[in-house]
Order: C-alpha cells, then sequence, then structure tokens
C-alpha cells in the first residue's frame, strides 16, 4: 500500500510543510503548531467538562509549551528535568501542574513540594509513605490497572497501576498520614482505538468512589482520566467528537450529573498529527538474486526517534513522491544494529522507481519522536526538530 497525503493534510498544508523541508537536510521532524492549537481547540470543545494537563512527555518543546500554556493549559510532570523544562518558560503556577509519575525518589518528590507543586500520583505502599515525608498534605491520586491494554497500539498499564482493592488501601492509608486523598487515575492505554475501555475503567472508578464513601467515609473528588486519544495513523480512528460523546455519556451513566473533577492528559493526540518527519533513502538492495522483497534503508530509525516502530506496534502513514508500480519492502534505519528494523512483517508497498537520495515523509510524527531520539548512538545527532 501507499499513502494519500491529502487524506491527512490539506493540499495547502502539506505545501507548507514541503516548501520548509526542502530547505532542510534530513533527518528532521517540522511541526505546524496551528494544528496543535487547533486540536487543542477540539478536546477542549468536545471536554468542556475537563481540565487537561498536557503530558509534557510527548513533545516538550517550548514552542509546544508556550502556546499550551497561553491557552489556559495544565500540565502532566513525569521528572524534575520537565519540571525545570516548564518553569524556565515563565506564567506557569505550580497549581497548573501534576507529578504523574508514579515511580520517583523521594528527593524528586520533595523538590516538586518545594518548587509549589501539590498534586501527586501513585500506586504503591512505598511512594505514597515518601510522599507523605517530602510533600506533607498534599493531594494525591492512585492509578489503578485497566483491562484495555489489549487494544492499545502502545500498551501502559502493566509497569504502572494497581488493582482497585490495593487503591482503596492506599487512600485510606493516605488520609493517615496525613495526606489528601484526592483521587483516582488510570490510563487505558496510548493509541486507544476501542472506546469501550474508558467505559469499563469509569466503572472501576465509581465502585472505589461508593465504597470509600460508605464504607470509609472519604470523598474522593477528581478523576484523571489519563490519554489514550489516537492519532491518524495507518489504522484510522473514530473522530474526537466520537470519543468525547461516549466518553461523557460513560461518566453521566456512572455519576449522574453530579461528576468529579475530570482531568484528561492528552499527549499524542493533541501534537502526533502536527508533525512530519522527513527522511532520506541511504541505499536499496536485495539479499539475493530471488529475493522478493528489497530493503529499503532510510536515514532515520528505531535510535533516532521512530523507537514506536517497536514490534510494529506504531504504524505511521509513508509518503513518496515518486509514482507508479508498487512493491513491499522492508523498511530499516541507517544504525549498525540489527534491531534498527523498522518494518519488516507489515509490508509497507513503495514504488519500483524509488532511488537512493530520495525522500521519505514519515506523517503524524509530533509526538515520541524528538524524546525519544538517542543522544549519540553510532554518533548520529538527536533528530532535529523545526516549529512552524
Amino acid at each position: 500500500m501507499t499513502t494519500d497525503v491529502y487524506s491527512f493534510y490539506t493540499p495547502e498544508r502539506f505545501a507548507r510543510f514541503k516548501a520548509f523541508a526542502d530547505t532542510k537536510e534530513t533527518p528532521f521532524v517540522v511541526i505546524d503548531t496551528q494544528m496543535i492549537d487547533e486540536a487543542y481547540r477540539e478536546l477542549t470543545k468536545g471536554f468542556p467538562i475537563a481540565d487537561v494537563f498536557y503530558a509534557i512527555k510527548a513533545n516538550p518543546a517550548p514552542e509546544i509549551l508556550t502556546l499550551l500554556r497561553d491557552r489556559g493549559a495544565n500540565f502532566d510532570v513525569a521528572s524534575r528535568y520537565e519540571l525545570d523544562k516548564l518553569f524556565s518558560i515563565g506564567g506557569i503556577s505550580p497549581d497548573r501542574v501534576s507529578y504523574g509519575n508514579t515511580i520517583k525518589k523521594a528527593k524528586d518528590v520533595r523538590y516538586f513540594y518545594e518548587k509549589g507543586v501539590r498534586m501527586f500520583a501513585t500506586d504503591s505502599e512505598a511512594d505514597l509513605r515518601n510522599i507523605a515525608k517530602a510533600a506533607p498534605g498534599s493531594r494525591v491520586y492512585v492509578r489503578i490497572l485497566t483491562e484495555g491494554t489489549v487494544t492499545a497500539d502502545w500498551p501502559l498499564s502493566r509497569k504502572f497501576g494497581c488493582r482497585p482493592d490495593m487503591a482503596m488501601d492506599l487512600l485510606i492509608l493516605a488520609k493517615e498520614l496525613g495526606l489528601i486523598p484526592y483521587g483516582v487515575s488510570f490510563h487505558v492505554g496510548s493509541q486507544q482505538r476501542d472506546i469501550g475501555a474508558w467505559d469499563a475503567a469509569i466503572a472501576s472508578v465509581k465502585v472505589i468512589f461508593e465504597r470509600l464513601k460508605d464504607e470509609d467515609g472519604i470523598q474522593l473528588e477528581m478523576i484523571n482520566m489519563g490519554g489514550g486519544f489516537p492519532a491518524n495513523y495507518i489504522a484510522r480512528t473514530n473522530d474526537l467528537a466520537t470519543y468525547a460523546e461516549e466518553i461523557s455519556r460513560f461518566l453521566e451513566e456512572d455519576f449522574g450529573t453530579d461528576l468529579p473533577r475530570i482531568i484528561l492528559e492528552p499527549g499524542r493526540s493533541l501534537i502526533s498529527n502536527a508533525g512530519v518527519l522527513v527522511s532520506e533513502v541511504v541505499l536499496i538492495s536485495r539479499k539475493s538474486h530471488t529475493a522478493l522483497n528489497r530493503w529499503v534503508f532510510t536515514d532515520v530509525g528505531k535510535f533516532s526517534g521512530l523507537i514506536e516502530t517497536l514490534d510494529e506496534a506504531i504504524k505511521y502513514p509513508i509518503h513518496v513522491e515518486k509514482q507508479g508500480e508498487l512493491e513491499e519492502v522492508i523498511i530499516a534505519g541507517p544504525t549498525c544494529d540489527s534491531a534498527d528494523i523498522l518494518y519488516e512483517h507489515y509490508k509497507y508497498g513503495l514504488p519500483l522507481n524509488l532511488a537512493i537520495g530520495d525522500r521519505m515523509y514519515w506523517l503524524s510524527t509530533g509526538a515520541y519522536t524528538t524524546t525519544y531520539s538517542a543522544v549519540e548512538f553510532n554518533g548520529f545527532p538527536p533528530l532535529a526538530s523545526y516549529y512552524l
């Protein structure tokens, strides 16, 4: 198969991408901040009941942080280094920050606390006790395991979260330790195409809310529904309005009109579609005289921003300018590492007349590319990025 670029971008928008790209040496990603602005407005229109906490890890570029700051967004921060970067742009108060990583050093909890942050995620007793000591009196929310991981392209929930019975115990302990048991969080998995995954997770949260209130006198105030809203890759999805409509219905079915505070932590869905990664064909070869597939080697790979091709989980749309008869290819990166094969089982169709030096345009690559790029593997520099 080949990609129709105009099913992802208007001709005018892609022409703008390409005009800029033609002036730069590959590989790099170019990101249209106007598209991020549009995506943010669409999200807040679809979820007027929710507070948006942008997941900085998706792309921490100052241009993006500044834009979202000015739109009134809050921020989900995963490390003290992200916090420093966020506060360095100015104009963001600590009450717009959540320390959303459940795996953190006690000294980092203290660092956030000293910077004024008072909302922390947790999923274990040891971490909760660290928060109680290093950030006394803070609000905590407990992340629960969810079952939506089998339908997400990039699952998240085995490493993070705990079972609902443990979550209740932790929230009770939080109160005993002088913390504020604030709420429950979940993440149905990144690039989650099954909207029903939110239904099951919200139902689990409802049980926790009711049991803690009835049995322990604890009134939780917040549900953090994480991210998971998809970007436009090869496997197309419902539009965001459909997600918003269905998820809002799930919330209303379980909580009625008496909704707690709702938090969303989008990353991919806000910025992925806004980016086009541009690479160059380095080499084209076959492994034998009778091989049915060409190998196409390009100057970007797993170690330069495309780690989400691991296990071929994320299938980026790829556009080339050459046209004509297609042949299935294996696509690999430029490094001296046998793991640097991007797509071998899922076969992309690229034109037979594709040549060394031709450019490949990887669409919907605004998220999790610059941040996953290695610093100096094989001496290659990190992925360059530009912001329109």
